[in-house]
């Protein structure tokens, strides 16, 4: 019975990380014609409605909140759901459909923010280890980028500009993996996502009316608002929920090598929608900036 719960578990995370995957290259890079901001609203609204439905009774801690609690909230909604994902969706979008994979592997990167940032907030120890590997890590992503050569800013910029924005993105998910984790100990993760995308939403909705851009409610087309849905309810709250359940029946280091299939999936889906193809190079980048990550993730879960 545990061993098929295993199974089951592990499905789950790999389905949620192969959507992820094609939502970062085949789904989110539709929404091009739409403003940033307004794409991150719509994309927490649509998810967040949807839990309402079923996810209501979790108001209730609301009254037990103290203010260190909504303190870290507000910092998981920030990183994890406003900040990062317009920096994640502003950097799908200044590529063109060329690289996208390379963004999405690039905001893999998270797990060293996240050691880092758990360092300071957490206490956990910066080994030499961890040192060598987020070393290793960034070189790799460097090369997978920009290869042996020095970039351009005249005819890179947009490239530079995206990788900028992809780092940020990975910045902010690994501060919210810290900030998670410290409402963990008193929540479910159920729970700390249904808030994560209502403050997210809040948020984001204090900066669509502060920026003015409601009229992008007329400028969306039909193709907009059913890529929107899909989006909200597969690759956005769909897609959490089968993690969160495959979480619970797997070990975390089964997970962390499951969660691979993420970043693999984006090359397989750039390649089979968009034509992109790797060099050599960007091969061997890519296969060793995974291990690198892989035992970066390694050594968090030991900890």
């Amino acid at each position: 019975m545990k061993n098929n719960k295993s199974l089951i578990g592990a499905v789950a995370i790999s389905i949620a990380a192969i959507m992820w995957g094609f939502d970062g290259v085949v789904l989110t890079p539709r929404l091009f014609n739409l403003n940033v901001s307004f794409v991150v609203f719509i994309l927490h609204l649509i998810p967040f409605v949807v839990m309402n439905t079923f996810l209501f009774k979790h108001y209730k801690y609301l009254k037990s909140f103290s203010r260190k609690d909504f303190a870290t909230m507000i910092a998981i909604a920030l990183t994890g759901g406003a900040l990062g994902t317009l920096a994640i969706v502003k950097a799908l979008f200044l590529v063109n459909f060329q690289e996208l994979s390379v963004v999405v592997l690039l905001q893999k990167l998270q797990p060293i923010f996240a050691i880092i940032l758990a360092a300071f907030l957490l206490k956990e120890r910066i080994t030499k280890r961890f040192i060598f590997f987020a070393f290793i890590a960034i070189i790799a992503g460097y090369t997978l980028t920009f290869g042996f050569n020095l970039p351009n800013i005249q005819t890179d910029a947009n490239t530079v500009y995206s990788v900028l924005y992809a780092l940020l993105a990975a910045f902010c998910f690994g501060s919210s993996t810290v900030f998670s984790k410290m409402m963990l100990d008193r929540y479910r993760a159920k729970t700390i996502t249904f808030y994560r995308y209502g403050f997210t939403t809040l948020i984001m909705l204090v900066v669509v009316i502060v920026s003015g851009v409601f009229s992008q409610f007329q400028v969306a087309t039909t193709s907009n608002w059913i890529f929107f849905v899909i989006i909200g309810l597969t690759t956005g709250s769909g897609a959490i929920f089968l993690y969160y359940y495959g979480l619970n029946q797997v070990k975390a280091i089964v997970s962390v090598i499951i969660e691979l299939l993420f970043p693999i999936s984006a090359i397989v889906f750039d390649y089979i929608f968009n034509d992109s193809k790797f060099t050599l190079i960007q091969w061997l980048s890519t296969g060793i900036m995974l291990y690198a990550i892989l035992k970066l993730n390694a050594r968090r879960v030991k900890t």
